[in-house]
């Protein structure tokens, strides 16, 4: 019962919804996540730290950059079928449509001075 309620948890928040949907797309770091959700930087991390407890999310360290992915599921049935069901889930929807248009032009190298590397 544990597991699912973390699960439920993590994708109970529109942004960590969101998040997903732009994994989905792209690996992407917390200021790129940062610039597409206009909100603060403590706050992307919080929600990549639920995210993350559930199994949904993985971070990596690559040179300078923490990259965060997508899991694969493979930690828990619970992830790997709504991970399953959002690849196909909200599409449609206009908020998600958005963001997902904005992805091509948000890079961390565009990004001067608000975004750090580790």
């Amino acid at each position: 019962m544990k597991e699912f309620t973390r699960v439920m948890k993590a994708v109970s928040d529109p942004n960590r919804v969101k998040i997903v949907k732009m994994l989905q797309h792209k690996v992407m770091c917390v200021c790129e996540i940062r610039e597409a959700l206009q909100v603060a930087q403590p706050t992307v991390s919080k929600h990549l730290k639920v995210l993350e407890e559930a199994g949904m999310v993985y971070s990596r360290k690559e040179g300078v950059w923490v990259n965060y992915h997508l899991s694969g599921g493979e930690i828990s049935p619970y992830v790997s079928s709504l991970l399953g069901n959002l690849k196909h889930w909200l599409d449609d929807d206009a908020q998600v449509s958005v963001l997902v248009e904005k992805l091509p032009g948000i890079r961390r190298e565009d990004i001067r001075g608000k975004c750090r590397s580790v």
